[in-house]
């Protein structure tokens, strides 16, 4: 079931509850329910009091936590091949069926308490975007003092204790779950009575973030009112259409606020875009944003812009000036190619 969050960055529960109701209504035999949901912690235990308040007539049932980790883009592949699954039960006949139904996947299960399995799902996305942040934070030293921030997070990542993963500095992190869980996490840890003050700093370093890269923009065209902006990318991240939380809508409200007219290319969340920014001029494919543009912002990390005619590009554009928020390309072939390129963190002479 969806939970959306509420304005005071809350779960709201209301269609978990209405289908546990609805599940009691309808309970006439032994049911095991399982949640999948993002929910907070001790959601469980309130969904069994729910039912339980709202039988018919007696009737078994057990409640179990089975959060799912499901990638936009890849959610087949994630299903098919997780990295573990995490079993959420309190009996053993909840126990047995969920592992049975598992068992053929042939990968790591793990077996938790109901509270432990829901703490588990929210305590691992606000730990990626604690990555995401920390190597944002990495970069804004690395423009400060020279360093290249890809070459940093190389020699971190490759100490088994870090890992590679979610170390890729940029725009900041965006989507429907990343800063939505966030934002819950840090209240239910309020509600237990916590103040979770790192999760707050990895929120806020992800907002800087965005500003950073605005900025950047400013700084290189001096005078952003009446200039043509070609932006790549639109979506939170490649493979999927969703612009929901993406960076991109800050540095596209920045740019229109600011006066400039931006023409935008996206694979597939043209549709979304349009919807958004009616004022946003859709481009059919990179060339056509690129065209008489004072430079070119990359948003999201393509892989078709990773492949791009740059002969062609440099052509097209009013002056060779790329700003990448997603550091795809390489600063020195660019340079060689005769573009002025602005990556982030990539050392104070990457502009040269």
């Amino acid at each position: 079931m969806g939970t959306p969050q509420k304005a005071t960055g809350e779960t709201d529960l209301a269609y978990v509850e209405n289908v546990a109701r609805s599940i009691a209504r309808h309970l006439v035999s032994y049911r095991l329910v399982v949640e999948k949901s993002t929910v907070p912690v001790q959601t469980g235990q309130w969904v069994a009091q729910t039912i339980k308040a709202s039988l018919k007539k007696a009737a078994p049932f057990d409640v179990a936590s089975n959060p799912e980790f499901l990638r936009e883009g890849t959610a087949i592949q994630d299903f098919m091949k997780p990295d573990r699954v995490v079993l959420g039960v309190e009996g053993k006949r909840a126990r047995d069926l969920l592992y049975a139904l598992y068992k053929p996947l042939e990968v790591p299960i793990v077996v938790t308490d109901i509270t432990s399995a829901e703490l588990i799902k929210h305590a691992s996305n606000s730990f990626l975007s604690m990555k995401i942040s920390y190597i944002n934070a990495i970069a804004q030293l690395c423009e400060r003092c020279g360093a290249d921030v890809q070459q940093v997070a190389e020699g971190m990542g490759l100490d088994p204790r870090i890992g590679k993963a979610f170390l890729n500095a940029g725009l900041g992190f965006g989507g429907f779950c990343l800063p939505k869980d966030l934002d819950a996490f840090i209240k239910i840890s309020e509600q237990l009575g916590y103040d979770f003050e790192l999760l707050k700093a990895v929120r806020a370093i992800n907002e800087q973030q965005k500003l950073s890269f605005s900025s950047k923009i400013q700084q290189a065209l001096r005078v952003v009112k009446g200039k043509t902006v070609g932006v790549l990318g639109l979506a939170f991240k490649p493979n999927t259409d969703d612009m929901r939380y993406a960076p991109a809508i800050n540095v596209i409200e920045y740019l229109v606020g600011e006066g400039a007219t931006v023409q935008a290319f996206d694979p597939q969340a043209m549709n979304e875009a349009a919807r958004l920014f009616p004022r946003l001029r859709p481009c059919k494919d990179p060339y056509e944003a690129a065209r008489g543009a004072e430079c070119l912002v990359i948003l999201t990390e393509w892989n078709e812009f990773k492949e791009l005619d740059f002969s062609r590009l440099r052509k097209l554009m009013r002056q060779p000036l790329i700003i990448d928020g997603r550091n795809i390309y390489d600063p020195q072939r660019m340079c060689k190619l005769g573009f002025r390129y602005i990556g982030v963190g990539r050392g104070r002479d990457a502009a040269h």
